[in-house]
Protein backbone atom coordinates (compact mmCIF):
# COMPACT_ATOMS: atom_id res chain seq x y z
CA UNK A 1 0.00 0.00 0.00
CA UNK A 2 1.08 3.82 -0.97
CA UNK A 3 0.21 5.32 2.36
CA UNK A 4 0.11 3.43 6.06
CA UNK A 5 -2.87 2.66 7.43
CA UNK A 6 -1.50 3.98 10.78
CA UNK A 7 -3.98 4.08 14.17
CA UNK A 8 -1.99 6.42 16.91
CA UNK A 9 -2.60 7.01 20.11
CA UNK A 10 -4.08 10.42 18.65
CA UNK A 11 -7.59 12.04 19.03
CA UNK A 12 -9.03 9.39 17.59
CA UNK A 13 -12.73 9.46 18.40
CA UNK A 14 -13.17 13.07 17.63
CA UNK A 15 -11.16 13.47 14.17
CA UNK A 16 -12.06 11.28 11.45
CA UNK A 17 -15.35 12.64 10.87
CA UNK A 18 -14.68 15.14 8.25
CA UNK A 19 -16.62 18.55 8.92
CA UNK A 20 -17.11 21.79 7.15
CA UNK A 21 -14.42 24.16 7.13
CA UNK A 22 -14.44 27.25 8.86
CA UNK A 23 -12.55 30.92 7.17
CA UNK A 24 -11.70 33.26 9.49
CA UNK A 25 -12.28 36.95 8.41
CA UNK A 26 -9.48 38.91 7.20
CA UNK A 27 -10.23 41.35 10.19
CA UNK A 28 -12.23 40.44 13.75
CA UNK A 29 -12.39 37.50 15.89
CA UNK A 30 -11.06 34.19 14.83
CA UNK A 31 -13.62 31.47 15.93
CA UNK A 32 -12.21 29.17 18.55
CA UNK A 33 -13.22 25.52 19.78
CA UNK A 34 -12.82 24.50 23.57
CA UNK A 35 -10.42 21.82 23.57
CA UNK A 36 -12.96 19.83 25.77
CA UNK A 37 -15.02 19.25 23.02
CA UNK A 38 -12.06 17.45 21.41
CA UNK A 39 -11.92 15.40 24.68
CA UNK A 40 -8.09 16.85 25.25
CA UNK A 41 -7.18 16.23 28.88
CA UNK A 42 -5.77 19.56 30.94
CA UNK A 43 -3.20 17.63 32.05
CA UNK A 44 -1.94 16.81 28.89
CA UNK A 45 -2.07 20.06 27.47
CA UNK A 46 0.12 21.93 30.31
CA UNK A 47 2.52 19.25 29.74
CA UNK A 48 2.53 20.03 25.89
CA UNK A 49 2.15 23.60 26.77
CA UNK A 50 5.54 23.24 29.00
CA UNK A 51 7.49 21.20 26.45
CA UNK A 52 7.31 23.92 23.92
CA UNK A 53 8.44 26.43 26.46
CA UNK A 54 10.87 24.28 27.66
CA UNK A 55 12.26 23.98 23.82
CA UNK A 56 12.20 27.42 23.65
CA UNK A 57 9.04 28.04 20.87
CA UNK A 58 7.28 31.57 20.37
CA UNK A 59 4.46 30.69 18.93
CA UNK A 60 1.97 27.39 18.93
CA UNK A 61 -1.42 27.21 16.82
CA UNK A 62 -3.67 24.44 16.20
CA UNK A 63 -6.49 24.66 13.45
CA UNK A 64 -9.57 22.10 13.61
CA UNK A 65 -11.57 21.73 10.67
CA UNK A 66 -10.03 26.02 10.67
CA UNK A 67 -11.02 27.04 14.43
CA UNK A 68 -8.61 27.88 16.89
CA UNK A 69 -8.43 24.96 19.36
CA UNK A 70 -4.98 26.25 20.75
CA UNK A 71 -2.99 29.63 20.73
CA UNK A 72 0.08 29.91 22.89
CA UNK A 73 2.71 32.58 22.28
CA UNK A 74 5.67 32.48 25.30
CA UNK A 75 7.53 35.15 26.76
CA UNK A 76 6.85 38.49 25.13
CA UNK A 77 6.02 37.19 21.65
CA UNK A 78 2.24 38.02 20.37
CA UNK A 79 0.06 37.16 17.90
CA UNK A 80 1.09 40.45 16.17
CA UNK A 81 4.65 39.35 16.44
CA UNK A 82 6.85 38.87 13.05
CA UNK A 83 9.20 35.56 12.62
CA UNK A 84 10.90 33.81 9.69
CA UNK A 85 9.50 30.27 7.65
CA UNK A 86 13.34 29.34 7.02
CA UNK A 87 13.14 26.45 4.60
CA UNK A 88 9.05 26.27 5.60
CA UNK A 89 8.57 29.40 3.13
CA UNK A 90 9.67 26.44 0.32
CA UNK A 91 6.55 24.74 0.30
CA UNK A 92 4.84 28.22 0.17
CA UNK A 93 7.42 28.93 -3.10
CA UNK A 94 5.83 25.72 -4.73
CA UNK A 95 2.08 26.45 -4.50
CA UNK A 96 3.13 29.83 -5.89
CA UNK A 97 4.64 28.22 -8.96
CA UNK A 98 1.51 26.04 -9.16
CA UNK A 99 -0.27 29.17 -9.29
CA UNK A 100 1.78 30.71 -12.20
CA UNK A 101 1.18 27.65 -13.77
CA UNK A 102 -2.40 27.48 -13.48
CA UNK A 103 -2.42 31.53 -14.83
CA UNK A 104 0.02 30.08 -18.34
CA UNK A 105 2.70 31.86 -16.43
CA UNK A 106 4.87 28.82 -16.02
CA UNK A 107 5.11 25.47 -17.22
CA UNK A 108 7.45 23.19 -14.54
CA UNK A 109 8.02 20.88 -17.64
CA UNK A 110 9.96 23.92 -19.30
CA UNK A 111 13.71 24.41 -18.91
CA UNK A 112 14.78 26.70 -16.07
CA UNK A 113 16.50 28.72 -18.78
CA UNK A 114 13.19 29.73 -20.34
CA UNK A 115 12.38 31.86 -17.31
CA UNK A 116 16.19 32.69 -15.79
CA UNK A 117 17.67 32.88 -19.96
CA UNK A 118 20.87 30.77 -20.37
CA UNK A 119 24.02 31.37 -18.48
CA UNK A 120 22.25 31.18 -14.95
CA UNK A 121 24.77 28.71 -14.02
CA UNK A 122 28.11 27.39 -14.75
CA UNK A 123 26.73 24.49 -17.15
CA UNK A 124 27.08 24.00 -20.47
CA UNK A 125 23.55 25.18 -22.49
CA UNK A 126 22.98 21.52 -23.56
CA UNK A 127 23.44 20.86 -19.90
CA UNK A 128 21.39 23.97 -18.68
CA UNK A 129 18.55 23.32 -21.18
CA UNK A 130 18.19 19.48 -19.42
CA UNK A 131 17.46 21.25 -16.21
CA UNK A 132 13.41 21.86 -15.66
CA UNK A 133 11.26 23.72 -13.27
CA UNK A 134 10.28 20.54 -12.11
CA UNK A 135 13.59 19.74 -11.30
CA UNK A 136 13.98 22.55 -9.09
CA UNK A 137 10.69 21.51 -7.18
CA UNK A 138 11.75 18.58 -6.40
CA UNK A 139 15.33 19.00 -5.58
CA UNK A 140 16.41 17.00 -8.37
CA UNK A 141 18.53 19.33 -10.68
CA UNK A 142 21.66 17.46 -10.18
CA UNK A 143 23.85 20.76 -9.32
CA UNK A 144 26.17 20.15 -6.54
CA UNK A 145 25.84 20.72 -3.36
CA UNK A 146 29.27 20.49 -2.52
CA UNK A 147 30.48 23.36 -3.64
CA UNK A 148 30.91 24.95 0.26
CA UNK A 149 27.88 27.02 0.01
CA UNK A 150 24.66 25.37 -0.75
CA UNK A 151 23.00 28.74 -0.79
CA UNK A 152 25.29 30.67 -3.43
CA UNK A 153 22.91 31.56 -6.59
CA UNK A 154 26.02 32.80 -8.69
CA UNK A 155 26.53 31.15 -11.67
CA UNK A 156 30.15 29.62 -10.58
CA UNK A 157 28.79 28.59 -7.60
CA UNK A 158 26.06 26.53 -9.90
CA UNK A 159 28.07 23.14 -11.24
CA UNK A 160 27.14 19.90 -12.55
CA UNK A 161 27.38 16.85 -10.59
CA UNK A 162 24.62 14.14 -11.88
CA UNK A 163 22.01 14.40 -14.63
CA UNK A 164 18.95 15.95 -13.65
CA UNK A 165 16.06 13.35 -12.20
CA UNK A 166 18.85 11.28 -10.84
CA UNK A 167 19.93 12.61 -7.81
CA UNK A 168 18.17 14.19 -4.96
CA UNK A 169 19.99 16.77 -2.54
CA UNK A 170 18.26 19.62 -0.40
CA UNK A 171 19.79 22.03 -2.14
CA UNK A 172 18.98 25.65 -1.56
CA UNK A 173 20.22 27.37 -4.24
CA UNK A 174 17.91 25.83 -7.09
CA UNK A 175 15.03 26.60 -4.77
CA UNK A 176 15.89 29.92 -4.27
CA UNK A 177 15.62 30.50 -8.18
CA UNK A 178 12.17 29.54 -8.65
CA UNK A 179 11.44 33.54 -6.97
CA UNK A 180 13.08 34.53 -9.87
CA UNK A 181 11.25 31.74 -12.25
CA UNK A 182 8.50 32.75 -11.12
CA UNK A 183 8.80 37.23 -10.93
CA UNK A 184 10.49 37.00 -14.56
CA UNK A 185 7.29 35.24 -15.79
CA UNK A 186 4.99 37.47 -13.99
CA UNK A 187 6.52 40.31 -14.13
CA UNK A 188 5.85 41.70 -10.92
CA UNK A 189 8.00 40.66 -7.48
CA UNK A 190 7.29 38.10 -5.26
CA UNK A 191 5.87 39.61 -3.03
CA UNK A 192 3.53 41.45 -5.11
CA UNK A 193 2.61 38.27 -6.39
CA UNK A 194 1.81 36.55 -3.53
CA UNK A 195 -0.57 39.27 -1.93
CA UNK A 196 -2.55 39.70 -5.13
CA UNK A 197 -2.59 35.66 -5.80
CA UNK A 198 -2.96 34.42 -2.33
CA UNK A 199 -2.57 36.90 0.83
CA UNK A 200 -5.16 39.59 -0.29
CA UNK A 201 -7.95 36.61 -0.48
CA UNK A 202 -6.74 34.75 2.41
CA UNK A 203 -6.07 37.87 4.68
CA UNK A 204 -2.07 36.93 5.02
CA UNK A 205 0.41 39.44 5.49
CA UNK A 206 3.86 37.54 4.48
CA UNK A 207 7.33 38.72 3.03
CA UNK A 208 9.86 37.36 0.77
CA UNK A 209 13.19 39.50 2.44
CA UNK A 210 16.81 38.85 1.13
CA UNK A 211 19.13 37.57 3.80
CA UNK A 212 22.51 36.64 1.83
CA UNK A 213 21.87 34.72 -1.23
CA UNK A 214 18.43 33.06 0.63
CA UNK A 215 15.04 35.15 0.31
CA UNK A 216 13.41 33.96 3.52
CA UNK A 217 9.68 34.29 4.53
CA UNK A 218 8.18 36.60 7.17
CA UNK A 219 4.86 36.42 8.65
CA UNK A 220 3.00 36.25 11.54
CA UNK A 221 2.22 33.21 13.33
CA UNK A 222 -1.51 34.08 12.20
CA UNK A 223 -0.41 34.31 8.53
CA UNK A 224 1.46 31.14 8.55
CA UNK A 225 -1.77 29.34 10.09
CA UNK A 226 -4.22 30.83 7.09
CA UNK A 227 -1.88 29.39 4.45
CA UNK A 228 -2.18 25.76 5.64
CA UNK A 229 -5.81 26.25 5.66
CA UNK A 230 -5.53 27.33 2.25
CA UNK A 231 -3.72 23.97 1.52
CA UNK A 232 -5.91 22.28 3.68
CA UNK A 233 -8.92 23.48 1.96
CA UNK A 234 -7.35 22.04 -1.46
CA UNK A 235 -6.56 26.12 -2.45
CA UNK A 236 -10.63 27.00 -1.98
CA UNK A 237 -10.86 30.26 0.73
CA UNK A 238 -14.57 30.54 1.91
CA UNK A 239 -16.20 30.11 -1.74
CA UNK A 240 -13.45 31.32 -3.61
CA UNK A 241 -11.06 29.30 -5.48
CA UNK A 242 -7.45 30.53 -4.49
CA UNK A 243 -5.72 27.69 -6.73
CA UNK A 244 -7.75 25.73 -8.50
CA UNK A 245 -5.37 23.49 -9.97
CA UNK A 246 -6.16 20.26 -8.34
CA UNK A 247 -3.50 17.97 -10.55
CA UNK A 248 -0.59 19.90 -9.04
CA UNK A 249 -2.01 19.87 -6.05
CA UNK A 250 -2.15 16.47 -5.73
CA UNK A 251 1.27 16.60 -7.28
CA UNK A 252 2.48 18.88 -4.82
CA UNK A 253 1.24 16.70 -1.78
CA UNK A 254 2.41 13.16 -2.96
CA UNK A 255 5.59 11.85 -4.13
CA UNK A 256 7.38 13.92 -6.73
CA UNK A 257 10.35 11.02 -7.27
CA UNK A 258 11.33 8.02 -5.97
CA UNK A 259 14.67 8.56 -4.92
CA UNK A 260 13.17 10.46 -1.46
CA UNK A 261 9.66 9.14 -1.47
CA UNK A 262 8.82 11.44 0.96
CA UNK A 263 9.48 14.28 -0.64
CA UNK A 264 6.61 16.22 -2.64
CA UNK A 265 7.06 19.89 -4.36
CA UNK A 266 9.18 21.15 -1.79
CA UNK A 267 6.74 19.53 0.92
CA UNK A 268 7.62 16.83 3.08
CA UNK A 269 5.40 13.87 3.34
CA UNK A 270 4.89 11.15 6.23
CA UNK A 271 3.73 7.99 5.66
CA UNK A 272 6.04 6.88 3.13
CA UNK A 273 8.39 3.77 3.00
CA UNK A 274 11.67 5.85 3.76
CA UNK A 275 13.17 9.24 3.26
CA UNK A 276 16.22 11.16 3.47
CA UNK A 277 17.71 13.49 5.54
CA UNK A 278 19.33 17.04 3.92
CA UNK A 279 22.90 17.08 3.60
CA UNK A 280 22.96 12.98 3.68
CA UNK A 281 22.48 10.53 0.31
CA UNK A 282 20.94 7.21 1.78
CA UNK A 283 17.70 6.37 2.73
CA UNK A 284 16.58 5.95 6.01
CA UNK A 285 13.18 2.92 5.92
CA UNK A 286 10.02 3.87 7.92
CA UNK A 287 7.89 7.20 7.67
CA UNK A 288 9.55 10.78 8.22
CA UNK A 289 7.62 10.95 11.53
CA UNK A 290 6.22 7.83 12.63
CA UNK A 291 4.51 9.11 15.31
CA UNK A 292 2.52 11.74 13.65
CA UNK A 293 -0.38 10.21 11.18
CA UNK A 294 0.40 8.67 8.27
CA UNK A 295 -1.70 11.42 5.76
CA UNK A 296 0.48 14.30 7.52
CA UNK A 297 2.51 16.57 5.32
CA UNK A 298 4.50 19.25 6.31
CA UNK A 299 6.41 22.69 5.22
CA UNK A 300 9.63 22.19 7.73
CA UNK A 301 12.46 25.01 8.54
CA UNK A 302 15.85 25.76 9.71
CA UNK A 303 15.51 26.06 13.62
CA UNK A 304 12.25 23.72 13.87
CA UNK A 305 9.83 26.34 12.30
CA UNK A 306 6.68 24.20 11.52
CA UNK A 307 3.49 23.95 9.45
CA UNK A 308 2.17 20.39 9.78
CA UNK A 309 -1.36 19.73 7.69
CA UNK A 310 -3.33 16.74 8.71
CA UNK A 311 -6.22 16.09 5.85
CA UNK A 312 -7.89 13.17 7.92
CA UNK A 313 -8.42 15.06 10.94
CA UNK A 314 -8.86 18.48 9.94
CA UNK A 315 -5.68 19.47 12.10
CA UNK A 316 -3.28 22.59 10.62
CA UNK A 317 -0.20 22.94 13.16
CA UNK A 318 2.07 26.00 13.32
CA UNK A 319 5.38 26.18 15.38
CA UNK A 320 7.46 29.37 15.42
CA UNK A 321 10.57 29.58 17.35
CA UNK A 322 14.32 29.04 17.91
CA UNK A 323 15.89 26.19 17.64
CA UNK A 324 14.18 23.19 19.72
CA UNK A 325 16.39 20.06 18.48
CA UNK A 326 19.94 19.04 17.47
CA UNK A 327 18.69 17.89 13.97
CA UNK A 328 19.80 18.91 10.34
CA UNK A 329 18.01 21.83 8.89
CA UNK A 330 14.51 21.20 8.42
CA UNK A 331 13.70 17.39 9.92
CA UNK A 332 14.95 17.11 13.62
CA UNK A 333 14.18 14.71 16.66
CA UNK A 334 11.58 17.47 17.71
CA UNK A 335 8.61 16.56 15.24
CA UNK A 336 9.03 12.92 16.56
CA UNK A 337 8.69 14.25 20.51
CA UNK A 338 5.78 17.30 19.59
CA UNK A 339 3.58 14.89 17.77
CA UNK A 340 3.89 12.06 20.72
CA UNK A 341 2.75 14.57 23.00
CA UNK A 342 -0.01 15.67 20.03
CA UNK A 343 -1.42 12.18 19.95
CA UNK A 344 -1.09 11.91 23.83
CA UNK A 345 -4.19 14.50 24.44
CA UNK A 346 -7.32 12.72 24.21
CA UNK A 347 -8.25 11.99 27.43
CA UNK A 348 -9.77 8.44 26.68
CA UNK A 349 -7.40 6.41 23.66
CA UNK A 350 -5.42 3.86 24.88
CA UNK A 351 -1.59 3.95 25.28
CA UNK A 352 -1.27 1.06 22.95
CA UNK A 353 -1.79 1.84 19.26
CA UNK A 354 -4.09 -0.60 16.86
CA UNK A 355 -4.16 -1.88 13.75
CA UNK A 356 -7.40 -3.23 12.14
CA UNK A 357 -7.52 -6.30 14.53
CA UNK A 358 -3.92 -7.09 14.14
CA UNK A 359 -3.08 -7.60 17.65
CA UNK A 360 0.46 -7.36 19.78
CA UNK A 361 1.54 -7.56 22.94
CA UNK A 362 5.90 -6.54 23.58
CA UNK A 363 7.23 -7.48 27.33
CA UNK A 364 8.90 -6.34 29.24
CA UNK A 365 8.74 -2.74 28.75
CA UNK A 366 11.17 -1.21 29.73
CA UNK A 367 13.31 -4.06 28.75
CA UNK A 368 17.33 -4.64 29.67
CA UNK A 369 18.12 -6.82 27.82
CA UNK A 370 15.66 -9.47 25.72
CA UNK A 371 11.62 -8.17 24.58
CA UNK A 372 9.13 -10.97 24.07
CA UNK A 373 6.96 -10.43 20.85
CA UNK A 374 3.59 -11.99 21.26
CA UNK A 375 0.61 -11.92 18.24
CA UNK A 376 -1.48 -14.12 16.02
CA UNK A 377 -0.32 -12.25 13.08
CA UNK A 378 2.51 -13.49 10.51
CA UNK A 379 4.75 -10.44 10.73
CA UNK A 380 6.92 -9.36 7.57
CA UNK A 381 8.71 -6.79 8.67
CA UNK A 382 10.25 -5.28 12.30
CA UNK A 383 12.41 -2.18 12.69
CA UNK A 384 13.91 -0.26 15.70
CA UNK A 385 14.15 3.54 15.55
CA UNK A 386 14.94 6.15 17.72
CA UNK A 387 14.03 10.11 18.51
CA UNK A 388 16.73 11.25 15.93
CA UNK A 389 15.59 9.26 13.28
CA UNK A 390 18.04 6.62 13.14
CA UNK A 391 16.69 3.46 12.19
CA UNK A 392 17.43 -0.51 12.77
CA UNK A 393 15.92 -3.92 11.03
CA UNK A 394 15.70 -6.53 13.95
CA UNK A 395 14.75 -10.61 13.09
CA UNK A 396 12.43 -11.86 12.56
CA UNK A 397 12.17 -13.55 15.67
CA UNK A 398 9.71 -13.67 18.64
CA UNK A 399 12.77 -13.07 20.96
CA UNK A 400 14.51 -9.70 20.50
CA UNK A 401 18.07 -8.83 21.70
CA UNK A 402 17.81 -5.67 22.39
CA UNK A 403 20.78 -5.44 24.51
CA UNK A 404 23.43 -3.56 22.11
CA UNK A 405 20.80 -0.43 22.06
CA UNK A 406 21.74 2.67 24.25
CA UNK A 407 19.47 3.45 27.04
CA UNK A 408 16.30 5.73 25.67
CA UNK A 409 12.94 5.76 24.03
CA UNK A 410 12.48 3.76 20.78
CA UNK A 411 9.81 3.42 18.51
CA UNK A 412 8.97 -0.33 17.38
CA UNK A 413 7.49 -0.58 13.97
CA UNK A 414 6.10 -3.64 12.97
CA UNK A 415 4.85 -4.67 9.55
CA UNK A 416 2.32 -7.40 8.78
CA UNK A 417 1.63 -9.70 5.95
CA UNK A 418 -0.81 -8.00 4.72
CA UNK A 419 0.68 -4.83 4.75
CA UNK A 420 -0.85 -2.89 7.71
CA UNK A 421 1.74 -1.16 10.17
CA UNK A 422 1.70 -1.07 13.92
CA UNK A 423 3.85 1.02 16.26
CA UNK A 424 4.26 0.69 20.24
CA UNK A 425 6.73 3.13 22.20
CA UNK A 426 9.58 0.98 23.81
CA UNK A 427 11.88 2.20 26.71
CA UNK A 428 15.03 0.59 26.65
CA UNK A 429 17.42 0.62 30.08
Amino acid sequence: MRHLYLVLICLTANVLTAQELYFPPAFGNWQTQDPAELNWCETELQDLHDFLDERDSKAFIVLKDGRMVIEWYYDTFTKDSIWYWASAGKSLTSTLVGIAQEEGLVDIENPTSDYLGTGWSSLTPEQEAQITVRHQLTMTTGLSDQTGDVDCTDPECLVYLAEPGTRWAYHNAPYTLLESVISNAAGQGINQFFASRVGNTIGAIAAYLPLGYNRVVFSRPRDMARFGLLILANGQWNGTTVFGDQAYLEAMRTPSQELNPSYGYLWWLNGQESYMYPTLQFNFPGPLIPTAPADAYAALGKNDQKLYIVPSQGLVIIRMGNDASDGPLAISDFDVTLWEKISNLSCTTSTEEVVSGNQLTIAPNPVNDYLQLNTQAQISQLQISNLQGQSWSLPLSSTIDLGQFPSGLYLLQVKFENGERLVKKLVVK
